[in-house]
């Protein structure tokens, strides 16, 4: 069968055979952490459980292009100020804030995920005796985890000789959080078990 383009052209690609020796897993494709808290959260709102939003990124707009009178084109931009957690809202009478982060490592979760200012602004909001976690999902390993921030400032600040928290640690400390349908990672749960009971 030959396809062609629009104007008549005919497509000249070449056919490759899938040679792969590795298995095939399609579980996630096109899913993110990200968008599965997306889901989560817009779950969340429309059962009346929990109002939780990501936080946009403060961006400075600094220049335009309009190439047509109804598209534009931003071609330049800064960060206004650096972004304190991915996302924030309210459950059960509490404030919660998290960070979400995806590493392909398999046997710790760097440090360099995360920066000092989103550490102390997690240490703020602990000390304002609000509900502060990061959400950490191993895609190599399929495995996603709730890990209190108490803990990893702990990590983060007093261990001087390590650049990760060894994934044992993660397991052992953290919460597995298993995928689902809907919600797709259900952490309330979680957060009612650890915080609440």
């Amino acid at each position: 069968m030959a396809f062609r383009y629009p104007g008549g052209k005919k497509y000249t690609g070449s056919r490759r055979q899938h040679t792969s020796s590795s298995p095939s897993f399609f579980g996630n494709r096109g899913m993110t952490l990200e968008q599965d808290l997306n889901d989560t959260n817009q779950y969340y709102r429309s059962t009346g459980r929990a109002v939780i939003h990501k936080k946009p990124t403060p961006v400075q707009i600094v220049h335009v292009d309009y190439p047509k009178r109804s598209a534009a084109k931003i071609t330049e931009a800064y960060f206004k100020q650096p972004s304190t957690t991915d996302y924030n809202g309210i459950y059960r009478g509490r404030y919660i804030d998290f960070e979400a982060k995806e590493t392909r490592n398999k046997t710790s979760f760097p440090f360099g995920n995360i920066h000092a200012h989103q550490m102390d602004h997690m240490s703020e909001v602990l000390r304002h005796e609000g509900i502060a976690f990061l959400i950490i999902r191993f895609t190599l390993l399929e495995e996603t985890y709730l890990y209190d921030a108490a803990r990893f400032i702990e990590w983060y600040f007093g261990q001087k000789e390590r650049k990760s928290i060894p994934l044992p640690d993660i397991r052992e400390n953290g919460h597995l959080i298993p995928l689902q349908y809907s919600p797709r990672i259900d952490y309330l749960d979680i957060i009612d078990r650890i915080y609440f009971s």
